[in-house]
């Protein structure tokens, strides 16, 4: 009965973390940004609508986004527990997503965040254009959602650690140490809160 969320700029390696955290927590991964290229791909009315957004690099609108994640969550897959990676990624989605869980009698256990220096993330996208052949990785493109991510989503950060369900992990290097590191943090963190 665990239930995560990761976040973290773009470039932070948050859907190869998402998977391997999930993985080890045996909860399902939650992929906004693979839902929405899924969509995009199928050219369902979404995906048409959210192609807009993310060819310029923009963040798809929350009512978009809402009502999609609302719909997943509610799937009984994910009642025992799930790994959120790419949402909420305003302070209007948090509340969103604070509606839905209580609407469960849910709420969130802990909150990953990956840190890592903006040049290291721009190299990173910059490798996963070339080997993933995806268009929407271009440096002009990358640096906008830096951007949106330090004006926007660092909110989210402020009002989880506000919580005081962040966790906090070092971002940099070697992906599978960095999974290591995210594992042990979030075990220790999620130890301090069960009840005796």
């Amino acid at each position: 009965m665990t239930r995560l969320l990761i976040i973290g700029p773009p470039g932070s390696g948050k859907g190869t973390q998402a998977v391997q955290i999930a993985t080890h927590f045996r909860i399902p991964t939650v992929s906004t940004g693979e839902i929405f290229r899924n969509n995009v791909s199928h050219e369902t009315p979404l995906g048409v609508e959210a192609a807009r957004y993310l060819d310029d690099g923009a963040f798809v609108p929350d009512h978009l986004t809402n009502a999609l994640v609302k719909d997943r969550l509610l799937d009984a897959d994910l009642q025992p527990g799930f790994l959120l990676d790419g949402y909420p990624r305003t302070a209007p989605q948090v509340m969103e997503l604070d509606n839905i869980l209580a609407s469960q009698g849910h709420r969130l256990d802990a909150v990953v965040e990956l840190r890592a220096p903006d040049s290291e993330l721009e190299q990173r996208m910059l490798r996963r254009a070339k080997e993933q052949g995806r268009k929407d990785d271009t440096i002009d493109v990358f640096r906008h959602r830096l951007d949106l991510y330090h004006r926007e989503t660092h909110e989210v950060v402020a009002v989880y650690a506000g919580r005081g369900i962040l966790v906090s992990v070092d971002g940099s290097g070697d992906p599978s140490a960095i999974t290591t590191r995210a594992i042990a943090a979030v075990e220790k963190f999620l130890a301090t809160r069960v009840s005796p």
